[in-house]
């Protein structure tokens, strides 16, 4: 009688398995069609390529897209890549990471089953804008599935993150050591700022660059290139004004003035105060409207050097002293290789329990 029992239990375990894959399959054949991102259904925030004759091309960190649809299949189109373009990928709530990195057109499945009627999808980009980007063609969905606009977030405040690999949250992911191959480790949905931005609910972009300084890095172009730049790139076009206006701009950029000069056998650059504040300034007027918060820290550079404290010091005291709409901080956190997400976590715990107590972020929240 028991083997009959379990013989039964075994042959509806099998026909439940045979009736899904039957389904998954049905789905997955199943006439289908594209729908292109352009349409007004889709809201993707950051600084993105909008051209208005071709898909909107995903550039940096944090760039967001979002999209409610009908059906039972999913897959994302993406148009000319450049690079390494990594993504986390969710709809109603489940989450996978989706890389793009070979030349050309792709196409990737949501691998997850789907029922009937309206889903939610969610995509963040995660990759460092300097190391690729990607045009979102758009969507392939059941023939007859709709796109919907999804429900509008609401933010109490918005904040705006600029800085080198620290603020990209490179290596976050990583082991014991940094690695630059494969940018999928390379998180910023898990970065301090991402996080501190998470812990008030705040609107967030990112718009950081590995190796980048004020006035020398690993890369070739500098903070004040990269400030208004639509690419990552020397020469790139400004980019337009999308009517986005950030209430927080953190700044933290000196850690590869600092490593970069060490490396190189000669003094910390002397013109990095200047510089600093210039792109302070400069930030000013593109922004009238915004708190600036001048951060330091998260490797040694930026907590040890003495160099690089003196000459930031020096910057915070004079953009302080002719605008009082800036403000600084130092994390006592620091880590010795390229912070991974525990330290992430600490600086933001950090971050946000200092911003928390100042007067001026307790006014930008109930406006």
């Amino acid at each position: 009688m028991n083997r009959l029992h379990n013989a039964c239990l075994r042959l509806a375990g099998l026909s439940l398995l045979l009736c899904s894959c039957m389904n998954t399959a049905a789905s997955l054949n199943a006439p289908s069609q594209a729908l292109v991102a352009q349409s007004p259904e889709f809201r993707v925030e950051g600084r993105i390529d909008r051209d208005p004759q071709g898909a909107p091309v995903l550039i940096w960190q944090a760039t967001r897209v979002a999209v409610d649809f009908e059906g039972r299949s999913l897959t994302l189109l993406f148009g000319e890549n450049t690079g390494q373009s990594h993504f986390d990928v969710e709809v109603d709530g489940r989450r996978q990471r989706v890389s793009v990195t070979g030349a050309g057109r792709s196409s990737k499945p949501w691998p997850l089953p789907l029922g009937p009627g309206w889903h939610t999808l969610r995509i963040f980009k995660t990759s460092d804008a300097a190391v690729g980007h990607v045009a979102l063609a758009g969507l392939e969905l059941e023939t007859g599935a709709r796109l919907r606009a999804p429900a509008l977030e609401r933010h109490p405040v918005s904040m705006l993150f600029f800085g080198d690999s620290i603020t990209v949250g490179a290596c976050n992911e990583d082991g014991e050591n940094d690695q630059w191959d494969d940018h999928s480790t390379h998180n910023n949905a898990r970065s301090y700022g991402a996080l501190t931005a998470a812990a008030f609910g705040a609107d967030y972009r990112n718009l950081a660059i590995s190796g980048m300084g004020i006035c020398e890095g690993y890369v070739e172009i500098l903070a004040h290139q990269a400030w208004d730049a639509l690419y990552p790139e020397i020469g790139s076009r400004r980019a337009p004004d999308d009517g986005w206006k950030p209430d927080l701009i953190f700044v933290n950029l000196g850690e590869n003035d600092s490593s970069f000069s060490k490396n190189a056998g000669h003094a910390f650059p002397a013109g990095y105060t200047d510089g600093l504040v210039a792109l302070a300034r400069r930030i000013r007027a593109d922004h009238p409207q915004a708190r600036i918060v001048l951060l330091r820290g998260g490797m040694w550079g930026g907590a040890k050097d003495p160099a690089l404290l003196a000459a930031w010091e020096k910057a915070v005291a004079c953009i302080e002293k002719e605008d009082t709409r800036v403000s600084h901080f130092a994390f006592t956190h620091w880590s010795a290789l390229h912070p991974r997400v525990a330290d992430d976590e600490a600086m933001a715990r950090e971050l946000a329990a200092w911003l928390g107590d100042q007067p001026w972020m307790r006014a930008e929240r109930v406006r």
